[in-house]
Formats: C-alpha cells, structure tokens, sequence
C-alpha cells in the first residue's frame, strides 16, 4: 500500500448493478454522491476501461460517469499498469483450469477485468466487485481468483460502504 488511505479501484459491475437494480440514480442518489466523496478524498477510483464498458449503455450511468465521475476513471496505459497487466495475462494464459474461451474473453481487449486487477496490483488498491471466487471456475476466469492468485484483496460493494463508512440515509 502507499501508506495512505486504502483506495478501492470499483470494476464495472459496481457501477452497473447500482445503476440498474438496487441503488438507481432516482431511488438512492445518496450512493452516487458518496462515490463522489470517497473519490474526492482519494479512496475511490475506477479505471478507463470500466468507462468503456458504461459508455456502451446509453443511459443515466452514462451520463453520469462522464459528468460527475470523469475525473476518477484512472488511465491504465502507465508503465506500471501495463507490467501487471501482463503479468496477469501471462498467469491467465498458463493456467490450466481455464477452458480456451475463458482465457480468450479474459483476454479481450474491451474487457476491464484484467485492467482493474493490474490496477489494484501496480497502485496498492483493493478491488471492488461484485464476482464471487470460485475455485472450480473453468468457463470464466473471475475477478476474486485473479486477485487471490496475486494477493490483491478484494470486496464487494456493501463491504467497501461499510469499510468507508458509507451510511445512507
């Protein structure tokens, strides 16, 4: 770690299943504005690649991650990223677990997944998803088990707003 505050890098599904099910920007602005918050302060942060993948959806996210969150999608072509970033792609590719079109979706270069773990691995960040690890995992390679093979913690949503302290009122 930096020996700051932890910082949660937040992958995709963070934001896409808040947007779309449980914390909708009409129900509970009350957790879009703590992610504005927490990324003022520093502890939250996405990478571009998850931008990508909301600026797919024409929708409220969309909107709002290239209004109000813009200026916390982190760029991952940075020396260090990269160095982790294929040292992932690198583990991925030898494990013998995963079907081929595991690795190959993996792989793709519009997926975040590998991104958000290089991220978290190069900077000292914890992950936030919403993935389970799954030890017997062959279809899909998860966020959870790519993190535990590089000793990246991980959490899911309700447990960075506790660890933050989020309360939503």
């Amino acid at each position: 770690m930096n020996g700051g505050p932890t910082r949660h890098v937040l992958d995709a599904d963070v934001f896409m299943e808040a947007a779309r099910r449980y914390y909708a920007f009409d129900i509970a602005p009350g957790f879009w504005q703590a992610l504005i918050r927490h990324a003022r302060a520093g502890t939250v942060l996405s990478v571009d690649r998850v931008k990508t993948e909301i600026d797919r959806g024409n929708d409220d996210l969309k909107n709002w991650s290239n209004s109000d969150f813009q200026s916390w999608f982190a760029a991952t072509e940075v020396d260090d990223v990269m160095d982790a970033y294929r040292r992932i792609m690198e583990w991925a590719s030898n494990q013998r677990q995963f079907t081929e079109a595991a690795k190959a979706e993996f792989a793709r270069g519009d997926n975040a997944d590998a991104w958000v773990v290089a991220h978290a691995l190069a900077k000292g960040c914890v992950v936030v998803t919403h993935e389970q690890f799954q030890r017997e995992s062959r279809s899909r390679i998860l966020i959870p088990n790519v993190c535990r093979a590089f000793s990246v913690q991980y959490l899911d949503t309700f447990q960075m707003l506790r660890a933050l302290g989020v309360k939503l009122a």
